[in-house]
């Protein structure tokens, strides 16, 4: 068990799908989760899930894209719950399309909600961190950003922004003890993948394969990426920093 009792934890898109499952595993490990997302009603049925479980959650909604929104949501988690020792950038948002067919609109939503996204919620609660000498920033990247993924090169790119900038941010605040860490997932079944699929034959066609091509043979599930995200938030990772982690059953292996 990992403990992190009195511990703040913020979860962007943490309402549902992976996000959920991170959210509830902290809590689990005695975490108050603050569940940070666009859509504040299935947030408020999340926190009510966890409160009903025995955790501590409230749900704060926020667009993530907006660093005024973001830095609004975070006073509001410090008011109730403390300052954030554990940032975990979760929300994303993707497309399964080829980059021809791709247009500058998509190219700049793609950008905003999984790169701009992380700079606004890291910049909002890392003072905080470095005044308290100490915290967790855990992202969650992609394994199409380590090897590639055919229909999501603006995505790949995205979360490959994310695996630089936490590198770079993890040996700037390593004085302060602060960490920053990685974790990749590959193709895992949440709602936005089942959305993808149903919307895309494109995305059919190739997620329906993944089963064969991870080692594994099968794809990930939400509450193995949560698992992860509960180690590097706890002590026990305390040395571990700048680091990228896949969980992906082998898909990626390095």
């Amino acid at each position: 068990m990992f403990e992190l009792k009195d511990k703040t934890a913020m979860v962007t898109g943490g309402a549902q799908g992976i996000g959920k499952a991170i959210s509830f595993a902290l809590a689990m490990q005695g975490a108050k989760v603050a569940i940070t997302d666009i859509d504040e009603a299935i947030a408020a049925q999340t926190a009510d899930f966890i409160n009903q479980n025995s955790g501590t959650a409230m749900a704060v909604k926020a667009d993530i894209t907006d660093i005024g929104k973001v830095e609004k949501a975070v006073s509001l988690i410090k008011e109730q719950f403390g300052a954030v020792d554990i940032l975990v950038n979760n929300a994303g948002w993707d497309r399964m399309i080829p980059f021809v067919k791709t247009t500058p609109d998509f190219w700049n939503k793609v950008i905003d909600i999984n790169y701009k996204g992380v700079l606004n919620c890291v910049y909002a609660v890392i003072n905080d961190m470095i005044e308290k000498n100490g915290g967790k920033i855990i992202s969650i990247g992609s394994d199409a950003a380590r090897v590639g993924s055919s229909g999501e090169a603006v995505y790949a790119g995205a979360k490959g922004a994310i695996i630089s900038f936490s590198k770079s941010l993890a040996r700037e605040v390593a004085r302060n003890q602060i960490t920053v860490n990685v974790i990749c997932p590959g193709p895992t079944d949440t709602p936005l993948t089942q959305q993808m699929q149903a919307e895309s034959e494109f995305a059919q066609k190739i997620l329906s394969k993944m089963d064969k091509v991870i080692p594994l043979r099968r794809t990930g599930t939400p509450e193995e990426i949560a698992a992860a995200v509960v180690f590097f938030a706890s002590k026990e990772a305390d040395f571990i920093t700048g680091q990228t982690l896949s969980v992906s059953g082998g898909l990626t292996m390095s």
